[in-house]
């Protein structure tokens, strides 16, 4: 990989990780919000538990995009980034455009799938 999609890709990581910071903050101030709310019945009560039920998957799967986009920040760093975790291969710029910190390249992710959803 040339050194200039390189820093392409190392740009459009931090930018990502700087909007999901500010998301996890975001989600952390709802839920502190949703917390301190005066529950006067039991619908309160479920529309506030369902509230925050939303924002804690939410504040998840941002907190694993942002340990994923890490560890290709890293990869970048080590220069092994762009190459699949399970076969080796080139992951292609095409996929890593859509999805950055992708560690497996189409094959390695739709054989991953599979496997997962076979349970």
């Amino acid at each position: 990989m040339q050194s200039s999609e390189l820093e392409f890709f190392k740009e459009t990581l931090l930018e990502r990780k700087q909007q999901i910071l500010k998301n996890i903050d975001g989600v952390n101030d709802e839920l502190n919000q949703l917390g301190s709310c005066e529950m006067n019945d039991e619908g309160d009560h479920a529309a506030i538990s369902n509230s925050s039920m939303i924002e804690s998957a939410i504040g998840k799967q941002q907190r694993e995009e942002l340990r994923a986009i890490e560890k290709a920040l890293k990869k970048i760093t080590s220069g092994e980034y762009g190459t699949c975790e399970m076969c080796g291969v080139d992951i292609g710029f095409a996929r890593l455009k859509v999805k950055p910190h992708a560690i497996y390249c189409i094959d390695c992710r739709e054989y991953v799938e599979k496997e997962q959803s076979r349970g």
